[in-house]
């Protein structure tokens, strides 16, 4: 081959090779910017619209710890929105979530029921769930610092055949009014503490039952819920296979059922304290009956002190003997019984059947 030929050829070469390495370049250089701007956040530049902080279920109480505002685009909004500036959000605490709403969406104007209107107290009961009235005062009610959507556990105290005794017998309960209010009162941002003469309460229809039984029973008084208590008790419910889980649950399903269960008010695990476990000288258990003869009477504590100790239950005539029969016990002389049963499992856990 021709030397000048052969050149020339390798002149072509080296252009055609910068050439390609120029243009690969510029290429690279044009779309890294756009990369850039692919992968950094957008930042809506519409106007402030009204949205859920967490997840709401039917019959949320509005409150201020729910809602705030967010940026959104303005081709998305709707009239339905409530926007920032043109919408007073201490008029919506207090309402009610007619509708579900997930966290991060916006908050219409439909799915929201206010104190006042119609239906607004169904709207604010669970599905299957009652609302009840107690009467409450200063000292039954924490000293008016319960306020509508805070849990509670319902205590009751009473008398019976001589024993003084507390019970709490419901727990776990939802405060959905005191008197006809359904919200926190404000001044300056401070929650003003007011007080109040009735509670109403979200319970099922077996619970209304009871405290409608339990308010002629006693007097009813309110115990505050701390708000961790919830998940503790859902953790101890499922560790103990109280509440159970479908294997074939989605994640949707399961955190709507373990929601349920928590917020679900509860009658079981009742404790109760009687007179003896604040006083030696209370009973802690009624005494024996005497039905119709001449069945002893027995006392399960002193009665009577002498040189400042006390003097021990009175000694029998005849032999007696004690025989207990699951939780009912019976004292046995001379071929008479009395009979005392200390649970019935229903409203008090010392009255009688």
């Amino acid at each position: 081959m021709d030397r000048k030929k052969l050149v020339l050829l390798l002149a072509a070469l080296v252009i055609a090779a910068g050439t390609a390495f120029i243009a690969r370049s510029m290429f690279a250089g044009a779309s890294a910017p756009e990369v850039a701007a692919a992968t950094g956040p957008v930042e809506p530049t519409g106007p402030r619209v009204l949205v859920a902080q967490r997840s709401l279920p039917v019959g949320t109480i509005i409150t201020q710890d729910a809602i705030s505002y967010q940026a959104w685009p303005q081709e998305l909004v709707r009239d339905a929105y409530f926007i920032d500036g043109e919408s007073d959000v201490s008029k919506l605490l207090g309402t009610v979530v007619r509708y579900q709403i997930t966290a991060g969406e916006p908050v219409t104007q439909g799915a929201l029921v206010a104190p006042g209107d119609r239906g607004f107290l169904a709207a604010a009961l669970g599905p299957g769930m009652r609302a009840i009235t107690v009467p409450v005062n200063a000292q039954t009610s924490v000293a008016g610092f319960v306020f509508p959507g805070d849990r509670v556990d319902l205590m009751m105290t009473h008398e019976t055949d001589g024993v003084k005794a507390t019970e709490t017998i419901l727990r776990n309960l939802r405060v959905l009014a005191t008197d006809q209010s359904t919200s926190q009162n404000t001044v300056d941002g401070q929650t003003v503490v007011n007080g109040f003469s009735t509670v109403t309460l979200e319970v099922t229809p077996k619970i209304a039952e009871k405290i409608a039984v339990a308010q002629t029973v006693g007097t009813l008084s309110l115990s505050l819920r701390s708000i961790a208590d919830n998940s503790t008790d859902l953790e101890r419910a499922l560790a103990s296979g109280d509440i159970a889980i479908p294997d074939n649950a989605t994640p949707e399903e399961e955190a709507r059922l373990l929601a349920r269960a928590r917020n679900m008010p509860s009658d079981t695990g009742a404790s109760f304290v009687t007179g003896a476990d604040v006083s030696r000288f209370e009973r802690r258990v009624p005494q024996p009956q005497n039905n119709g003869g001449s069945a002893p009477q027995v006392a399960a504590g002193p009665v009577a002190v002498s040189n400042g100790a006390p003097a021990g239950p009175p000694a029998f005539s005849g032999p007696v003997v004690r025989v207990m029969r699951g939780q009912e016990s019976t004292a046995v002389t001379a071929g008479k019984t009395g009979t005392v049963k200390t649970d019935t499992a229903q409203t008090s856990q010392l009255r009688r059947d």
